[in-house]
């Protein structure tokens, strides 16, 4: 199960270090807007897919909140199928749907988990609500 802040689910962008705090930073700047994962990890973690409206607190290596995001779409999609305009609105510099397939497949083959053009992937596209904890350090983040 994945942590929860909040009563609300975290979300944990790429690997700590280096990986996720340039992310996080491309979320809070409004230019990562999207974010993929394999529905295999949702599996094993025992959780279910986010749903549109959903709130999640993105967290820093610490766990800690760094900003507050709200689902406005998931979709499960082939590896091969990931559509360009997905890919792009990923924020990550990628310049071709190819580039974006090549560094992904190698991202989750160095974590463990390589993937195919068959590998069900979850497209989660979000939007930033607020950025930094703002004082909220518990209680009830949904509303």
């Amino acid at each position: 199960m994945w942590p929860r802040i909040g009563g609300l689910r975290t979300l944990a962008l790429g690997t700590p270090g280096e990986l996720r705090a340039t992310l996080n930073t491309l979320v809070l700047a409004g230019v990562k807007t999207a974010t993929a994962g394999l529905l295999s990890e949702y599996a094993q973690e025992g959780e279910e897919l986010e749903q549109v409206g959903e709130r999640l607190v993105l967290v820093d290596d610490e766990g800690a909140l760094a900003g507050l995001v709200e689902i406005t779409g998931v979709e499960i999609v082939r590896f091969a199928d990931v559509p360009w305009d997905f890919a792009r609105s990923e924020g990550e510099g990628d310049r071709s749907i190819e580039e974006w397939r090549a560094g992904h497949s190698a991202y989750w083959a160095r974590v463990g988990t390589p993937v195919d053009d068959d590998s069900d992937i979850v497209c989660l596209r979000f939007r930033l609500i607020s950025a930094g904890a703002g004082g909220v350090a518990s209680g009830d983040l949904s509303t």
